[in-house]
């Protein structure tokens, strides 16, 4: 996030939570392999020491699965201030229980868990209600206190403005509070099922419950990278009539017209969205969802503007939405925005009635369950649809730079370690991305 220069210096300095980053590290000299930041487009694999418990309710994991995430594009660009050179990446995984500190009770050694991606305390008034992502014990930036009045939840590999958490691409994490953090996974569900459990697919289950998908709304989703992918699967669950997704990568386009059965828009080629949309659904649609990453400025005022740092985010998407709508309609915003944006369509907003709904962060814990015994356990949803690849753990930076550039085809990668398991019936095997075309 390119924090405006002058709003920052302000800002810095952490807050007194009760959750530590920090760890111990584990007694000797062995250490793991990792994926750190070193400044733009600038990750390595390095050796790091290896988590030992540092507080009575850690779990220590070995990492059996790990993915890279739209999001963590922000940090590979340096578009986040507070990350620092040797922070440890990565938000999604999941693996097997190492060690346990001794207030863990329900978790133990030698069990197969998801993390999610945040962090809660367990204890607050939104973990109370499951709502894990707006926990207010687990993160100390006191930047983000000041740019939103409050602090989400600590976020594992997400920089110091989530909490400094090191995160799972790599060999070995401490889960803070396993208690509440990790879920366990029945035997009968492989890892490439239960990763996506971490963030996407609650991200993508929340985007459409919380904004309200209904039968027979038409629906326009903004962005068919992972979360837009699963976001379409989950409005048809819900009832949707028809879904028109918008994005430019080809390979996307042509996976979601052929595989998820939506109509798309590609943008490059329709540079007016929502003329467009109006000439598909006279009106408007019902319902609008910013799944997107690609938040790049479309147009040069905005192209300055974020040169100049005098905005963080772009509104043109958010925009787009507001004039695709019909009058009442409801747009949820699920994808990363962190700061300013300039030009937002606020006649739109308020003549046309819509609802704007912010999703902020999924709450990981309120859909978890729900997501793994009522839609993987039986069936009715499939994660591994949009897994397109699978890699070790040495090849991150080189994925980092393809996942980036969104070429080969690249959608949603399972990155392997030393402890993973083979490769899953129907999913994809092991290649280098030195192999791909």
């Amino acid at each position: 996030m390119q924090l405006a220069a002058n709003k920052v210096q302000d800002y810095l300095g952490p807050a007194k939570v009760p959750i530590k980053a920090e760890y111990a590290h584990r007694p000797g000299d062995k250490t793991m392999r990792a994926l750190a930041w070193f400044g733009n487009e600038d990750v390595r694999m390095i050796d790091a020491p290896i988590p030992d418990i540092t507080e009575p309710e850690d779990v220590i994991i070995r990492v059996t699965g790990t993915t890279i995430c739209g999001s963590d594009l922000h940090l590979y660009h340096g578009e986040i201030m507070t990350m620092q050179e040797g922070d440890i990446l990565g938000h999604e995984f999941m693996g097997i229980v190492e060690e346990v500190g001794p207030g863990v009770k329900n978790i133990s050694a030698g069990q197969r868990v998801v993390a999610s991606f945040q962090i809660a305390c367990g204890d607050c008034r939104y973990c109370k209600e499951k709502l894990s992502s707006f926990c207010d014990n687990s993160n100390n930036s006191s930047l983000q206190e000041k740019l939103y009045g409050t602090r989400d939840a600590g976020f594992f590999g997400y920089s110091h403005f989530t909490g400094g958490f090191p995160g799972g691409q790599a060999e070995y994490v401490r889960v803070p509070k396993g208690n509440v953090n990790l879920l366990p996974i029945p035997e009968e569900i492989p890892d490439e099922k239960a990763l996506f459990l971490s963030d996407i697919l609650p991200t993508s289950y929340h985007c459409v419950v919380d904004t309200g998908v209904t039968p027979g709304d038409v629906v326009a989703i903004w962005g068919l990278g992972p979360v837009g992918m699963y976001a379409a699967q989950w409005a048809q669950l819900k009832g949707a009539s028809r879904i028109i997704g918008i994005d430019a990568v080809p390979e996307r386009l042509n996976f979601a017209s052929s595989k998820l059965r939506i109509e798309t828009i590609n943008f490059k080629e329709d540079k007016d969205i929502p003329k467009r949309i109006h000439e598909l659904v006279p009106g408007g649609v019902d319902v609008a969802l910013d799944c997107g990453t690609f938040h790049e400025p479309k147009t040069w005022m905005h192209k300055i503007q974020k040169t100049l740092m005098l905005e963080t985010d772009v509104p043109e998407i958010l925009n787009e939405m507001l004039v695709s709508v019909r009058k009442m309609g409801r747009c949820g915003m699920t994808a990363a925005y962190a700061g300013f944006a300039n030009g937002v369509n606020v006649g739109a907003l308020m003549e046309k009635g819509i609802r704007l709904i912010g999703n902020g962060q999924a709450p990981v814990h309120k859909y978890w369950k729900e997501i793994m015994n009522d839609y993987i356990l039986t069936n009715k949803f499939n994660p591994t649809m949009i897994v397109s690849h699978r890699v070790p753990l040495e090849d991150m930076p080189d994925l980092y730079r393809v996942f980036d550039e969104r070429k080969s085809g690249v959608l949603k990668v399972f990155v392997e370690t030393q402890f993973s398991s083979p490769p899953s019936e129907g999913c994809p095997k092991t290649t280098r991305v030195s192999e791909w075309n």
